[in-house]
Order: C-alpha cells, then structure tokens, then sequence
C-alpha cells in the first residue's frame, strides 16, 4: 500500500510502528455551528482511509477530537445568553447526526478538548522545563527557533514565515522573544471560560490541545496525522513541534491532507452566499450521495461542488444501488443447491474487479478509480447473473458487491422504508428509555432511525422528525 505523504511530497509504502495495527489521528471539527460541506470532506475521506485499512486486516485505533473550547464556541455563546459548554454539546451532538448520516463510523475515540487540560498543563510544564518554552504576562509561547526542523511538514523556510490565518495571541507581539513563537496558554478575557494553571486563570493555545490528545490515547508516536490542507500551517507545524520538542521522538510517519472543496468553483464562503452546511444539503439529497460525490475524486485533488455533480453522483449511486437490488431480487428467485461448474468459474472471473478496487486503493486511496472498478464489477454481474442461477452464486455475488461498497461507506441496499407508525412507535420507544435513563437504548433507536433518513428534532413541544430522503 502506498501513501503520499505530505511531509516527504512523495508515495511511500505503509508499514506501520506495530504489525497488525494503525494509530490514526484525524483533526476534528469546532463546535460552534452545524457543519459544512468542507467539514464533511475529510470527515468521509479519513473514514474511508480507515475502512480501507480494516478491510487490510489492521487493527485500526482511530481518534478524532472535538474542539470545544474556541474564540468562535464562546463568541456564540455571548449572543445567545449561554455557556460555551451549551453550544459546544448542543453541536457535537449535531455534528454526530450528521456523521451518522454520512456513514462515517464513530472514532475509536471521540476526544474532548475542554476534558484533557490536565494533560495540556503538563505537556506545557514540561516544554518549560525543556526551555522551549517560555512565560510573559500569563501567556506561555513556544521557542519556534529552538526547534530545528520546524517547517519541515510545511516546507517553509523559517525567516520567510509570517504567523498563520488563526490568531492566537491575546497580547502584543511585543511580548514575544520572537515573532514566530506561538501560543501555548492563553489568560482569560473577561466573560470567557477559563483553568486555573499556573502562569494563569485562562485556557490552552488551540494547538496544544492536538498534540496532548494524540499522546494520551495514541502514544508518543502514531502511524497517521490526517486532516484538511488548511491544517498544515501552522496547526500541524506546530503540533510537530510541540510533540517532538516534548517526547523527544518522530510525532507522526505519515501526514496525509486532502485537498480543498470550492462551491461552483469559488471558494466556500457566507459572503458569497455559497455556503451550505451538510444539514442544508441533507434537505435536498440523501447524504449517502454526498458520500459518493465527495469519492468520486481522489482526496489530494480540489474537489468542485455543484448542483450538476451532486446530480451525476445521484445517478452514480442509483446505478450501484439498482444492481444490488437487482441481485438480492434474483437470489430471492434462485435455485436452491450448491454453485455450478460454470459459476464458480464467472465467481472466480468477478474476482478480476476486486484486484482493480484493490490496486486502486492501494495506490493512495484512489477512491475515484475503486469507484470505476465497481461500476465494472455491476456491469459485469448484470450480466453474468440471472434467474437461472443457484441462490448461493447470486448470494456470494451480491456479499461481494455490498462489501466493496461498504469499504467506501457505501450503503447499497436500503432497509425497507418505515411506515409513518412505525417511526411514532420508535420514538415513543426512545423517549421511555431516555426518562429510564438508558441513553445507550435511545441513542440506538436514534440511529437505526438515521439510517432510514429520519430525522428528530427534540423541541419545548415534544419530538418532530421528518424524512430526508
């Protein structure tokens, strides 16, 4: 298996630290809004990176976190009137359900920001020790220049670089031993959340939260660091520089990063109006299509939404999903004993398009070409498969196109639609075990709801759902 790796700009076999297993950690969102369709894109990219790699045989630890204590989060919470934890929950909370709509699996571990300060206190203590770090005021910086290969992730000479697009500093640049240093800890404004440390009552540079949350449940070293381009500098810079400046090690061996989403190509933005949160596009679509659309191109390519595409990727995915449904009809009709002669011949010939997934897939998770190669796969059991056939060969040819899809998160045989009683009599189920505090019950009935495209909105007067599909 080859992966590009940002931090050597080449393809580079993957072996990972510990034979059999991958730790993989993905930047998660922040949660101070429902999110957009740029969120989305890593989200189902790194979901499918680990997928691939469970279908590989490795035992896959995947952690991504959720930032919930931010400028945005507590600027939120001022014009509502309420606590920052309020909006960060209430959004994490959105955030799964449309995770759970997207098909994208629950992280091995699922990281909270505001519930990991103690690490982060200690992580800073001990870059103080180190001398990489230093106190001014209340706020500790990190010693950029102490830390010879910084710029290594990014490929940016050190005297050329200018501070990245998220400020962090809550003083003047006066402060600084250096320009370049970045902010460890922060004090508190007026009105903000804050921990008591000590340098200051106050709260963690958004960096070091990352660099503490990979080590605690990952360990010192991890396989995968993966997120958006955006996050290479200065986020994973100086999650570099933190992590190897402290643990005295490699952080991460292979960085990947997907590239940019643009919207009828411009780029994504609520002054342009072209804006869209996956809520909104799950009005209009079955987010299994957004699925597909965001695999329909290889994750390091600019990807370009559009009503147009999302329409191709609609037919693309009806396409897969007819001859799914196609087959499970004929394995329903089929002749019951063991496969012929002849179709364990045309079973093993099918095989032929699981190489071409595979070698797709292998070569830096080229979802665009493993998507091709399926198409292929249908094609050819729409015409090597009738109901002529023994229901064990229709059976393993349909096991065999359902798994290439599930690889991709593909879901392509829906269950049988619930009836609208059916639906009221689930959320009268979900609502007695929430009062019986058996939250693990209602969550599933939420789920299982989700996975038919049902949505509920617990309001002041009661619950509402509707279909979105």
């Amino acid at each position: 298996m080859q992966v590009y790796n940002t931090l050597t700009k080449k393809k580079e076999a993957f072996v990972p630290l510990e034979e059999g297993k991958v730790r993989m950690y993905v930047c998660g969102p922040t949660v101070y809004n429902f999110i957009h369709i740029g969120n989305a894109r890593p989200m189902i990219v790194f979901d499918t990176v680990r997928r691939y790699m469970e279908y590989k045989g490795y035992e896959v630890n995947y952690v991504s976190n959720f930032t919930d204590v931010d400028d945005k989060i507590i600027k939120k919470a001022n014009e509502e009137g309420v606590s920052a934890q309020e909006i960060s929950q209430r959004y994490i909370e959105e955030c799964k359900k449309d995770m759970s709509m997207m098909n994208v699996k629950p992280a091995t571990t699922h990281p909270l920001a505001t519930q990991e300060i103690d690490g982060m206190l200690e992580m800073i203590q001990d870059l103080m020790d180190k001398g990489y770090a230093y106190a001014v005021n209340g706020t500790v910086y990190f010693r950029t220049r102490k830390f010879a290969p910084y710029g290594k992730l990014s490929h940016k000479n050190l005297d050329d670089l200018r501070g990245g697009e998220r400020v962090l500093l809550v003083s003047g640049e006066e402060e600084k031993e250096d320009p370049l240093d970045f902010v460890l800890w922060k004090p508190k404004k007026e009105g903000e959340p804050y921990w008591e440390s000590p340098w200051s009552q106050g709260r963690p540079g958004w960096h070091i939260e990352c660099s503490v949350m990979s080590k605690k449940y990952l360990g010192e070293q991890i396989d995968i660091h993966a997120g958006g381009e955006d996050l290479v500098f200065p986020h994973h810079e100086n999650e570099i520089a933190q992590s190897e400046a402290c643990n005295g090690k490699e952080f991460a061996r292979y960085w990947l990063h997907n590239a940019f989403l643009n919207i009828d190509n411009r780029k994504m933005s609520k002054s342009l109006g072209n804006f869209f949160t996956v809520r909104e596009i799950s009005e209009k679509y079955d987010l299994q299509v957004l699925r597909f659309f965001m695999l329909s191109a290889h994750y390091r390519s600019p990807l370009n939404f559009s009503a147009a595409l999302m329409e191709s990727s609609q037919n693309g995915l009806e396409r897969l999903m007819t001859a799914a449904g196609n087959l499970k009809y004929l394995k329903e009709q089929g002749a019951e004993g063991a496969m012929t002669a002849q179709e364990q011949q045309e079973y093993a010939a099918s095989g032929e398009y699981v190489k071409k997934f595979e070698e797709a897939m292998d070569d830096d998770f080229n979802t665009a070409d493993a998507i091709a190669a399926m198409f292929e796969l249908a094609k050819y059991l729409n015409i090597h498969v009738s109901a002529e056939n023994t229901k064990e060969y229709v059976g393993k040819c349909l096991e065999r196109l359902l798994e290439l899809g599930d690889i991709l998160g593909l879901i392509l045989l829906k269950e049988e639609e619930l009836l609208d009683e059916d639906v009221e009599n689930l959320i009268a189920e979900r609502q007695a075990a929430r009062k019986a505090k058996d939250f693990a019950r209602a969550d599933e009935i939420r789920g299982k709801l989700l996975e038919q495209g049902i949505v509920l909105e617990d309001t002041r007067e009661g619950v509402k759902w509707k279909r979105v599909q």
